[in-house]
């Protein structure tokens, strides 16, 4: 019976997991901003208490084999209806995001995840179960009246990592204890599988190779610094990065700027005000060499998959801007394989659409859609590939009902570029770039994009589309699609 319930939630974890409407802050072509999450369907980013640390719960591909994980721990939560996964506490945390990037798997699970009878047992869903990567529990919690809390999940998590850390700590003290008696070879032993243990336990492992670099051993490694737990810090990060992303959603970038920032301050550990911040500097302010910093800074730290599939994106697309076309996409493909984003998506089909390839346009069009199929902006990106495949007239019919969405002005304007309206498209461009943006680093880089999208093609010669798009950056000089520009770099090296 167990079984057959948790096999029933699994039509759930196809796309209803990220299906929540959400607010959508998106410029040209695929968007961006909010961290990475604006128009990804992970729970609420509107209002005076938007989400901020969105748990990076993965859902696992029912064709994959193979453990869920093979080192640290894997938190399974087991739901039991979609109104449950849509209002889901769980949804939410600083603790379990940090956990996530110290090898804790959060796993969205179904009765097709190995050992599924035996983590579920004897309980009733939802349930949460704390076990090894090879499938032995190790701790469970229980709902109560039918919903999980995510403190209790939280207590749960954080208390298998303090017996773990005291072991370690007892492992440290015996292997200096060691050391000190002259049993150098045994020490070292004991001192590097602490350090093994640096994903989960930074700190000791920081320890543990100064002990060692004592006892003449080279080549130690590297050991990241350790996230801060302390509660009272992490309700202050929390509620400056909330303040952060209220700002960003009121076009306040300055003030988001600084906020973001200030919460970084407070933590230098943690990766997801970094994440806010580069993709703050990287869609909305166009500094782009800032934005690279700091994503580079989040892939050479333990992050969560979902901070280091923002980081990929969002270098993917720069990338894609300094004319290594094949490797952004490249790197945009990696970040999907990380963790999947409704904004890599996107940007992948505003790629091939660009390429030509308006049926792998229309593919990753529909991935971003099975995410969010009623955030407002993506229903907006896919009426230009409706468009694009015939069907102009539904494509017209949702650009009439979403004319006042300004985020979605650029791709409201490639809709009516392909009906043959030019006027209605050059208005909305002309709203896209002078309303809606705020920075002139923004608008040089979009105008580049809009003359190279195949979208508006029916006027990329017009003398008022040139006009409007004079800014252009300049990095494609010439009006071509990337792989053009592409074969001409190869005969004009």
């Amino acid at each position: 019976m167990k079984t057959i319930l948790a096999r029933g939630v699994t039509f759930l974890l196809v796309f209803v997991f990220v299906s929540t409407p959400v607010w959508a802050t998106c410029g040209g072509g695929g968007g961006g901003g909010g961290g990475g999450m604006s128009g990804s369907g992970s729970g609420s980013s509107g209002g005076n208490d938007p989400v901020v640390y969105h748990v990076p719960w993965k859902i696992r591909d029912p064709k994959t084999a193979g453990p869920v994980a093979t080192a640290g721990l894997v938190l399974y939560w087991f739901p039991a209806s979609k109104e449950e996964i849509q209002k889901s506490s769980l949804r939410e945390s600083r603790d379990l995001s940090l956990y996530a990037g110290q090898c804790v798997t959060m796993q969205l699970a179904d009765g097709g995840v190995p050992n599924a009878d035996k983590l579920i047992g004897e309980s009733k869903l939802p349930v949460a179960v704390l076990a090894t990567p090879d499938g032995t529990t190790i701790s469970k919690a229980e709902n109560k009246g039918g919903k999980l809390a995510v403190a209790d999940i939280e207590k749960l998590v954080g208390g298998e990592v303090k017996i773990r850390k005291a072991n370690l700590d007892n492992s440290l003290k015996d292997a200096k204890a060691k050391a000190a008696a002259g049993d150098k070879e045994n020490a070292i032993k004991a001192l590097q599988s602490v350090v093994a243990e640096r994903c989960m336990f930074p700190a000791l492992a920081k320890d543990a190779a100064k002990e060692l670099t004592k006892l003449g051993v080279e080549n130690v490694g590297e050991t990241p610094a350790s996230p801060n737990f302390d509660p009272k810090v992490s309700a202050a990060i929390l509620r400056t990065m909330k303040q952060g992303l209220v700002a960003e959603n009121a076009a306040k970038y300055i003030l988001a700027k600084k906020l973001y920032a200030r919460a970084a301050g407070m933590d230098p550990a943690d990766p997801t005000p970094l994440r806010y911040l580069g993709e703050l500097y990287r869609h909305h302010i166009g500094d782009w060499k800032k934005a690279k910093d700091l994503f580079h800074l989040i892939l050479d730290m333990p992050a969560d998959p979902l901070s280091r599939a923002v980081a990929m994106h969002g270098l993917g697309k720069i990338t894609i801007h300094e004319r290594e076309f094949l490797k952004g996409m490249h790197l945009m493909e990696d970040s999907l394989a990380v963790y999947p984003l409704a904004l890599a998506y996107r940007n992948l089909a505003v790629y091939w659409n660009s390429e030509g390839d308006l049926k792998k346009g229309t593919y990753y069009t529909e991935k971003a859609m099975a995410m969010a199929p009623n955030d407002p902006y993506n229903l907006v990106f896919s009426a230009v590939f409706m468009a694009a495949n015939g069907k102009k007239d539904e494509a017209l019919k949702i650009a009439m009902a979403n004319m006042n969405l300004l985020p979605a002005s650029y791709n409201l304007a490639a809709i009516f570029a392909q009906n043959g309206q030019k006027e209605k498209a050059l208005d909305l461009l002309k709203r896209h770039f002078y309303k809606y943006e705020r920075y002139q680093e923004v608008r040089t880089k979009e105008m580049m994009e809009a003359r190279v999208d195949a979208v508006f093609a029916s006027i990329v010669k017009d003398k008022d589309f040139l006009d409007l798009t004079k800014f252009a950056d300049g990095r494609l000089p010439m009006v071509m699609s990337p792989k053009q520009m592409t074969d001409t770099m190869k005969m004009n090296p």
